[in-house]
């Protein structure tokens, strides 16, 4: 078994990376409405913050030509993607602007709303904060749901699933 040790910088970001994709993620996509119309975005860097008040954050890469609406939105949707819609995730990691086709809908402020993901949540922006190369962009959440059914995962550059029981 070869180790790999490294000090992180710029002349080690790829096994820096390599080394965070050891760790399995979930795969989610983020929606917001914006003045060009519908936007998304793919983000495996989602996590709860607090249960009282309900709390959860994502990070956006600064570089993304998305960052800018998203960490100025002042409302999004946060999807949880289930294993079947790699398809959906693959798109939005992409590119944002492109909903032709798919199944969603506005809810009542406007904020693109997919269909079938494993869990939402309806965010109001809470605050936004500088983390190096991306922003912690943390949501205050005011509506959620869920559905039964095996989350999608990425681990090491690639999708997959959970192989267990439900």
């Amino acid at each position: 078994m070869t180790e790999t040790r490294f000090v992180p910088g710029p002349d080690t970001a790829r096994d820096y990376r390599d080394a965070l994709g050891c760790f399995a993620t979930g795969v989610t996509v983020v929606t917001t409405a914006t003045g060009d119309g519908p936007l998304a975005i793919t983000v495996n860097s989602f996590a709860s913050v607090s249960l009282d008040p309900a709390l959860v954050l994502w990070c956006a890469a600064k570089r993304s030509l998305r960052h800018d609406a998203f960490a100025a939105a002042p409302r999004y949707s946060i999807h949880v993607m289930g294993e079947d819609q790699q398809p959906l995730a693959a798109r939005f990691a992409g590119s944002g602007h492109d909903f032709s086709g798919l199944d969603w809908a506005p809810d009542a402020g406007g904020v693109p709303i997919l269909s079938g993901c494993l869990a939402r949540f309806d965010c109001a922006a809470e605050a936004c904060q500088p983390g190096g190369d991306h922003s912690i962009i943390v949501g205050r959440v005011l509506h959620a749901m869920h559905r039964p059914g095996q989350g999608l995962l990425y681990k090491r550059g690639q999708f997959g699933g959970f192989l267990g029981l439900e």
